[in-house]
């Protein structure tokens, strides 16, 4: 037991880490959370400090969800200290409890008296260790409505949806087997409600008409945006 709490503190601890934060200090001197939308996540700092910065910041955001699945999630070894009624494996299991720590971490962090980012890069890492496929769909799913609509955090949106539809879909209507179907399906509901929460500040935005839009990738529809505002009221 102690074993498996070590590991989840710590998963949660990498989660924690504030990389856009700490990569504003570093690299020009200035406090993220004060400029732009005030968020520490990539999109912030692409808007602040550039593409390549925040393409650096998306990549250590979601390196800390492979880190928490594939590292620290090895720590664990011997018996399980409680009984699985999974039909995971206990490596699984324990994968699972870990990613689902660092998504926590980077919305709730420690160092950041319990603030954070949105999550979606680091529970994108998570879910590249675990449910590759259709974290590949979702991944589709939020570069086509960026590409639509310029809207960033509806492109996260609609990406934290998409994962457990893409389960739901390719199992009931496909008929695709998908070991542990039942379990994985209310890991991913509860970590995309997860998600849409860390998001409401922005779907208030987005409904309003105030949230940030980056015209430069709206490449397709430029008036898909504005309908689907227009729609939403």
């Amino acid at each position: 037991m102690y074993l498996l709490s070590f590991i989840i503190i710590l998963s949660y601890l990498i989660g924690s880490i504030p990389t856009g934060l700490l990569l504003g200090k570093w690299i020009k001197g200035i406090d993220i959370r004060t400029m732009g939308s005030g968020n520490i996540g990539s999109t912030n700092v692409m808007r602040v400090l550039g593409w390549k910065w925040g393409l650096v910041v998306q990549a250590g955001d979601i390196a800390k969800g492979l880190i928490a699945v594939l590292l620290v999630a090895r720590l664990h070894y011997g018996d399980f200290p409680f009984n699985n009624r999974t039909p995971f494996e206990e490596f699984t299991v324990v994968q699972i409890l870990a990613g689902l720590s660092a998504v926590v971490g980077h919305i709730f962090s420690v160092f950041l008296n319990f603030r954070g980012g949105k999550g979606i890069n680091t529970a994108a890492g998570m879910l590249v260790g675990i449910a590759p496929i259709d974290i590949s769909i979702a991944l589709i799913v939020f570069l086509i409505v960026v590409f639509m609509t310029g809207y960033v955090s509806l492109g996260s949106i609609s990406a934290a949806t998409a994962f457990p539809t893409t389960l739901f879909v390719r199992f009931t209507v496909f008929g695709v087997n998908i070991p542990s179907y039942h379990t994985l399906m209310a890991v991913s509901i509860c970590l995309s409600l997860l998600l849409i929460y860390a998001h409401r500040a922005n779907i208030r935005r987005l409904l309003r008409g105030q949230e940030h839009r980056f015209n430069k990738l709206r490449l397709i529809g430029r008036n898909i945006g504005n309908s689907l505002r227009s729609f939403l009221l």
